[in-house]
């Protein structure tokens, strides 16, 4: 091993502190790494209320983060949840959204995308076509996760969402459901805009949540190279190809953001995520991020020989103070439908205001319900509703636990609760990693 990338991980593995025989092996996530102040307030229908920082400039700029992408267990976190400019890692969510369109048969790969004038004119790194031509949508994609192109990101937007901007509302109603607390777009490309803002622990959300709902289109962030009209191009991040079990996702640049990378890879039965924004250089970002990978993978090797292990982050930073509220009209369902069957009658998706505590009533009817992830099987819905009881007694002792759902869409809810407790309940357990939304029921 390189010996920056020794150092490095070396400090990481500082950070572990090792767990008696006597005691039971615990999970990162259940002891609160993310800071425990509240994101997140409101409700699924109806208005909601989601607070976004602004970034802090006296802090350190780099932040990381890795994630067991199996368990979603926080094995190493620095800065996680400090609001940064995600740069061309935006194309995640892009792409992220194309994938849901293909899964549900309103895209085709095949399918045609004209370039709009719109899109001819985004600055490098683009493709470089022409307003007026075409590109299939498979080709488009293939040009955004290898090459970065800022061109075919707003093709794509286009093509779904009929405008840029009304896929970018796509995006934040997506990041929303998805628990991405910090994270708002206003561009396909991640093009600069101080508007556009997320977290390392968001990209990782999203990162595992295209491992886990589109596995099938997982490829086109694993290809080295891609060909286009004899122009051959190579893939910016630069770990493919390089270290063994790296297979993906995506980089990012710009002189706000700094070096971002999020990557993705797989030894010995177990899959990471790590996240590194804000980095000097792509060589000290790559370094950090092979670093860390590396660090993640001795805690599960260890793990895996039987040593109880618990990891824990170096340090525990305060979150950044919100600095505005972003109110939408959330209506529940799939955001593509919420931002494309939306009338000019209904207000418009953002409007920025201060932040304003809501008074809660007298008296509240116990209505509520609140949803800690969404499963593919019962059986693993069932089991969320058990570990979230266990781990946060207090929080849903009043609760009834129920499994709705089916067709590989269960849902693990608690119900029962005021509307008041259902919003406190995902203040709880959000800084935990525990995704939460809350709805009132019909």
């Amino acid at each position: 091993m390189p010996e920056p990338i020794r150092r490095f991980a070396s400090n990481v593995l500082a950070a572990i502190a090792v767990v008696c025989a006597a005691a039971p092996a615990t999970s990162a996530m259940a002891h609160g790494h993310r800071h425990a102040q509240p994101r997140i307030q409101g409700h699924w229908q109806g208005r909601s209320r989601v607070q976004v920082s602004n970034i802090s400039y006296g802090e350190p700029k780099d932040t990381a983060i890795v994630m067991d992408a199996g368990t979603g267990e926080i094995l190493y976190a620095a800065r996680a949840d400090s609001v940064r400019y995600p740069a061309s890692v935006t194309k995640v969510m892009t792409m992220y959204l194309a994938f849901q369109a293909l899964a549900s048969g309103r895209l085709h790969l095949n399918d045609t995308v004209v370039v709009s004038p719109l899109a001819a004119a985004q600055p490098a790194t683009k493709l470089g076509l022409r307003a007026g031509e075409t590109i299939t949508v498979e080709n488009a994609l293939h040009a955004m996760a290898v090459h970065s192109a800022n061109d075919m990101a707003v093709a794509i937007a286009e093509k779904i969402g009929g405008t840029d901007s009304r896929f970018a509302d796509m995006m934040t109603l997506k990041a929303q459901q998805l628990g991405m607390v910090n994270t708002r777009y206003v561009n396909p490309n991640g093009l600069p805009d101080n508007r556009q803002l997320t977290s390392a622990h968001d990209i990782a959300v999203l990162a595992r949540a295209v491992l886990r709902d589109y596995p099938q289109y997982y490829y086109f962030f694993s290809q080295e190279e891609f060909t286009y009209r004899g122009h051959t191009m190579y893939n910016t991040n630069h770990l493919l190809g390089k270290m063994p079990g790296v297979d993906g996702l995506k980089t990012g640049f710009t002189n706000a953001a700094g070096f971002n990378l999020c990557a993705s890879a797989m030894r010995n039965g177990h899959r990471l995520i790590a996240v590194v924004m804000g980095s000097s250089s792509g060589a000290v970002r790559n370094a950090n991020v092979e670093g860390l990978l590396l660090t993640g993978f001795d805690i599960e090797d260890r793990r895996d020989r039987g040593e109880r292990i618990l990891a824990t982050q170096t340090y525990f930073e305060k979150g950044p103070a919100a600095a505005h509220a972003i109110y939408r009209t959330q209506p529940q369902g799939d955001p593509i439908d919420v931002v494309l069957t939306r009338t000019t009658a209904q207000p418009g998706p953002l409007a920025v205001a201060s932040a304003m505590p809501k008074p809660a009533p007298a008296r509240e009817a116990r209505n509520w319900w609140v949803q800690v992830g969404q499963f593919r099987s019962r059986q693993a819905a069932r089991a969320q509703i058990e570990t979230v009881s266990r781990k946060f007694a207090n929080v849903f002792e009043n609760a009834a636990g129920t499994v709705d759902g089916g067709r590989h869409a269960y849902r693990a809810r608690f119900s029962g609760l005021t509307e008041t407790a259902a919003r406190e309940a995902c203040s709880a357990v959000r800084p935990h990693g525990v995704p939460c939304v809350t709805g009132e029921r019909a």
